[in-house]
C-alpha cells in the first residue's frame, strides 16, 4: 500500500527544500499525498499545487500554527487550508508581523552577547521564508559560533536561553475555531511532545475538542508503541481523526526522512480519505430533498479534451437518476451549448441551460427560452468603440453564429473553441443592436484587455459587467445579466428552494454564481479569485476527475 505524510515542511518556513522539491521527492518516495503544513504561512501552496498538477501525487494544502497554552507552544495543525481566503490570509499577516516583531529583538539580544547578526542582512539570507529560531541556528553555524542546531538552543536561543523571546501567540482554541471558519481541519499536532502528564494531555484534548478540534496527531517519528496507544485512545474516546506526519524539514531535521520518519514511520493512505470525509461532511445534502446542481462547463465538468471523464459521467448520471436536476451555466453561446450536450449524448439528463452567461435561460426538456437579458444599443456602440480604439478583436452573436467585423487569428479561435462559425458584417451592432454579450480579445498584446476593462467599467458603472472569462476571453454582459442571476431564476422556475442550490466552477466569470449558490465548489485548477468566495476547493483538477468527490455525494 502506498503511504501519505500529512506533515511537512519547506523553504516558506524553516524547511530546506522548496515546495516544489518536495513534491519531486514525495514522488522519488512513492507518496501517495503529502500535507504542505509551514509554521504560520501558506504562502507555498500554490507552488506546490502547481508542481503537482499533472503529476501522480497530490498536495493537501496546509499550516502548523504556533499557539500557547499555560505558558507552552501548542501546535495545531489545519488541513484543507484555502490559500485565497482573504479572512484567512488577513490573519497570517497579523502573525507574521508579531512574528517579525520578536525576531527584530531577538537580533538585538544575540548582539548583545556577542553574535554579529543585523536583521536586515540576516533576513536578506533566507528569502521567501518565515523566520524561526532554526534559521538563527543556521546563521549560528555558518558564522562559527555554534556547532549544531541543538547547541545553538542550549547555549541561545531555547525557551530558557538568554537569547530567547517569546512572541504574542494565540490560543489552540482560537487557531482551532480560525481553521473551521475557513473551512479546514484542525488537528493537535504531536501532542507526545510537550511532555505532559497523561491527566493534564486529556486535560488539554478535552478543552480543544470542545473548541471544535477534529483529528489528534497519532502517527508520528518519535513515537514510541506506547506513546501512539496512547494518543489512539485519546482519539477514540474524543471521536477525533487519526493523523500521522513525518514532521520533515530537510536537512534542519537529518534524522527525518520524508514519508518514513526514522524508517519505520507509515501513515496509510486510508488516513487520507477519512480527512477528505471530515472536509466534505458540511456539503452532504439531506438524502430525502433534491438538489440543483449547477455545472460551468470549461474547466470545471469538462476536462482539457472537452469531454467529461467517464467517472465524472456515470456519476452525475447516478445524482441525476436520484431526482437532482442537471443545470449547465456557462458563458458559452447557447447554441454551442447545444453541440456540447449532442457530441457528450447528455440531453437525457440536462435541465436548464444558462447560456451567454446568463444571457439566456433555456428549459432544455421544454425547449424554450424563458428568460433573455441583452445589452442596450448605446452600451453596445461604446463596448465596440472602446475595444476599436485600443486595437481589440471584439464581436458579438446572433442565435447560431459569431458576428464580426473583421477576420482575426482571434476570432477563428474562438470560433473553433466554441463550434460556431463566424459571419463577417459591416456593423455588429446594425446586425445585432441589443446583444446578449461582447468579448474582446487580442493576442499580440493582452495587457491591453485590462486597460479596456478599466475604461468600460469606469465609464459604464452600475450598467454591465466586464469579466474574464479565461486569460484570453475579456466579456461584456448586461448587469442584470450574470451566472448567478441565472441560477436565482432557474431555482424559481424549478420549484427547488435556493438553500438546496450547489454551484461548480473553475473562472472569474463565475464569482456571481458560486456567490448566490447555497454551497459553492471552485475546482483546485480554478481562479484565485474564484476560490477566494468558495466554500469548498476539489482534490483534483478537472482533467483528473476533481468534481468526483462531490458528486457521489449525490448519488
Amino acid at each position: 500500500m502506498q503511504a501519505i505524510d500529512l506533515h511537512v515542511h519547506s523553504t516558506f518556513s524553516d524547511g530546506t527544500l522548496s515546495p516544489s522539491e518536495l513534491v519531486e521527492l514525495a514522488l522519488k518516495s512513492n507518496l501517495e499525498a503529502f500535507a504542505l503544513t509551514d509554521h504560520d504561512t501558506i504562502d507555498g501552496i500554490e507552488e506546490a499545487l502547481l508542481a503537482a498538477k499533472g503529476k501522480d501525487i497530490e498536495v493537501v494544502p496546509g499550516i502548523e500554527f504556533s499557539t500557547e497554552y499555560k505558558g507552552k507552544d501548542i501546535h495545531i495543525l489545519g488541513y484543507y487550508i484555502n490559500p485565497c481566503n482573504e479572512t484567512f490570509n488577513k490573519k497570517i499577516v497579523e502573525f507574521k508581523n508579531s512574528r517579525e516583531t520578536r525576531n527584530k529583538k531577538m537580533c538585538k539580544k544575540l548582539k548583545e552577547l556577542g553574535i554579529d547578526i543585523d536583521y536586515d542582512s540576516f533576513c536578506a539570507l533566507f528569502p521567501d521564508s518565515v523566520i524561526t529560531r532554526a534559521h538563527f541556528a543556521k546563521y549560528m553555524i555558518n558564522k562559527g559560533y555554534i556547532k549544531s542546531i541543538d547547541e545553538a538552543f542550549d547555549k541561545y536561543i531555547g525557551d530558557d536561553a538568554p537569547g530567547f523571546v517569546p512572541r504574542e501567540k494565540i490560543t489552540p482554541s482560537k487557531a482551532v475555531s480560525l481553521i473551521l471558519k475557513t473551512g479546514g481541519i484542525p488537528v493537535l499536532a504531536h501532542p507526545i511532545l510537550y511532555k505532559y502528564s497523561d491527566s493534564a494531555l486529556e486535560t488539554l484534548v478535552s478543552e480543544l475538542q470542545r473548541a471544535g478540534l477534529k483529528g489528534i496527531e497519532t502517527i508520528y517519528s518519535t513515537y514510541s508503541n506506547s506513546d501512539e496507544k496512547l494518543i489512539r485512545k485519546l482519539a477514540s474516546k474524543y471521536k477525533l481523526l487519526i493523523t500521522g506526519g513525518s514532521d520533515f524539514h530537510g536537512t534542519n531535521k537529518p534524522n527525518l526522512s520524508l514519508g518514513c520518519g526514522r524508517g519505520d514511520l507509515y501513515i496509510p493512505a486510508k488516513l487520507l480519505s477519512t480527512l477528505k470525509k471530515a472536509y466534505l461532511k458540511g456539503f452532504v445534502p439531506t438524502k430525502s430533498i433534491h438538489s440543483a446542481l449547477f455545472f460551468d462547463l470549461d474547466g470545471t465538468l469538462l476536462n482539457d479534451e472537452k469531454i467529461i471523464t467517464p467517472i465524472t459521467k456515470a456519476l452525475l448520471y447516478k445524482a441525476c437518476e436520484n431526482g437532482n436536476k442537471f443545470i449547465i451555466n456557462t458563458g458559452r453561446p447557447l447554441a454551442s451549448s447545444f453541440k456540447i450536450i449532442d457530441r457528450l449524448g447528455i440531453g437525457d439528463i440536462t435541465d436548464y441551460i444558462a447560456a451567454f452567461n446568463g444571457g439566456i435561460v433555456y428549459d432544455y426538456k421544454n425547449e424554450s427560452i424563458l428568460e433573455k437579458v441583452t445589452l442596450k444599443k448605446d452600451y453596445s456602440e461604446y463596448v465596440k468603440k472602446t475595444a476599436k480604439e485600443h486595437g481589440c478583436h471584439f464581436h458579438t452573436y446572433s442565435d447560431y453564429e459569431i458576428l464580426t467585423e473583421k477576420k482575426t487569428k482571434e476570432v477563428e479561435y474562438y470560433s473553433e473553441f466554441v463550434g460556431l462559425p463566424y459571419r463577417m458584417v459591416k456593423d455588429v451592432i446594425e446586425e445585432e443592436p441589443t446583444p446578449y454579450k461582447f468579448l474582446i480579445m487580442n493576442f499580440d498584446h493582452p495587457e491591453k484587455l485590462k486597460e479596456v476593462q478599466a475604461i468600460i467599467e469606469k465609464d459604464l458603472k452600475d450598467k454591465v459587467f466586464c469579466i474574464f472569462s479565461s486569460d484570453k476571453f475579456l466579456e461584456v454582459i448586461p448587469i442584470e445579466s450574470g451566472k448567478g442571476n441565472a441560477l436565482k431564476f432557474i431555482m424559481k422556475a424549478s420549484g427547488i428552494k435556493e438553500t438546496h442550490s450547489y454551484a461548480f466552477a473553475d473562472e472569474e466569470n463565475d464569482i456571481t454564481l458560486l456567490k448566490a449558490a447555497a454551497k459553492s465548489v471552485c475546482m483546485i485548477n480554478g481562479n484565485p479569485k474564484l476560490k477566494a468566495v468558495s466554500d469548498y476547493i476539489t482534490f483534483r483538477d478537472n482533467n483528473n476527475d476533481g468534481l468526483a468527490d462531490f458528486l457521489e455525494l449525490f448519488s
